[in-house]
């Protein structure tokens, strides 16, 4: 496959899937914001918001307080923002009509559907009570694009790069809401294990559907302990760390087959992140501190992504 299509679809994936993301972080966000106001204990829940998806720079480059009207719409509208939604819809069509025929028709469909609707769902933002509405169809339509190429696609070379973006777009998600919410969303004159704390657990799970999941797997009271082993050590969870990087691996690996068994750099690195996960203990990570690990982690993700691009995207 030539390096320039492998990119394409590998950021193709990624923008649909960071589309998804920002939609149920600013779902959760707004959530958040609500309930503070109703208690009557306004925190930074904005603010967290923008770290979350690691736009805090560029709107404090525009605005001077993250206010949820300004947030809402940096994170959702704004063309300058190379992540907000619309911006990720629209380089996500890009990068498919430049791959056309290495889509399938339903993936195409998927994706251009989006494309002609989204114009139109953003006219509906003029009123804020259509907020939760196009949020849920943004998260709607990178559910059938994900559901078309999972189901159309020949398990080729353009299957994998298309799941190894991703992979790694969900699991730099999943890092930076557990961080987010372990060092900045707990207010300061809040004791952990508190209403407003147990709230924002509970609204960490929903933003990556797991609040089902954690009862049904522990069958307890939320813990910030067991809500972090659920997101990051285990691997039935489809958005956890462990989970992620196990296909990861396992596509990263049959690119290698596929190319006459090359390795580089980026294998040695998946492998050693996943083995990580897959071996490691919640009461240890704790121990050292889960900022730390989840710092450490988003760095060398980060480097994954730089070593996948000069392997095979350049």
């Amino acid at each position: 496959m030539l390096s320039r299509t492998a990119d394409n679809l590998y950021w193709l994936a990624r923008y649909v899937e960071r589309a998804e993301n920002i939609a149920r972080i600013v779902t959760v966000g707004n959530r958040m914001a609500s309930m503070a106001l109703s208690l009557g204990n306004p925190g930074n829940e904005w603010e967290s918001t923008l770290i979350a998806t690691g736009s805090e720079e560029g709107f404090f480059a525009k605005y001077e307080a993250a206010t949820g009207p300004d947030v809402i719409h940096y994170l959702v509208r704004d063309r300058d923002n190379p992540s907000s939604i619309l911006s990720c819809l629209e380089t996500a069509r890009r990068n498919a009509r430049a791959v056309r025929t290495a889509l399938t028709v339903d993936m195409w469909e998927a994706l251009n559907g989006t494309w002609l609707k989204m114009y139109e769902a953003e006219e509906a933002l003029s009123a804020p009570e259509r907020l939760l509405d196009f949020l849920e169809w943004v998260k709607e339509r990178s559910l059938l694009f994900s559901g078309a190429y999972n189901n159309t696609m020949l398990r080729d070379d353009a299957f994998h790069f298309t799941r190894v973006g991703t992979l790694m777009e969900r699991a730099d998600n999943t890092a930076r809401i557990l961080d987010v919410k372990y060092h900045v969303l707990l207010p300061g004159d809040e004791g952990v294990g508190g209403a407003t704390d147990y709230y924002h657990w509970q609204a960490i799970l929903r933003s990556v559907s797991a609040l089902r999941s954690y009862f049904w797997v522990y069958n307890d009271r939320l813990k910030p302990w067991l809500v972090s082993e659920l997101l990051m050590l285990r691997p039935e969870m489809p958005r956890s760390l462990v989970s992620c990087y196990d296909g990861i691996v396992r596509h990263l690996d049959a690119l290698a087959e596929s190319g006459g068994g090359q390795r580089g750099e980026c294998h040695r690195i998946a492998g050693e992140l996943y083995a990580r996960l897959r071996y490691g203990r919640i009461q240890d990570i704790f121990e050292a501190g889960l900022h730390e690990f989840l710092t450490d982690f988003t760095e060398r993700s980060a480097l994954l992504g730089d070593e996948i691009s000069s392997f095979y995207l350049i």
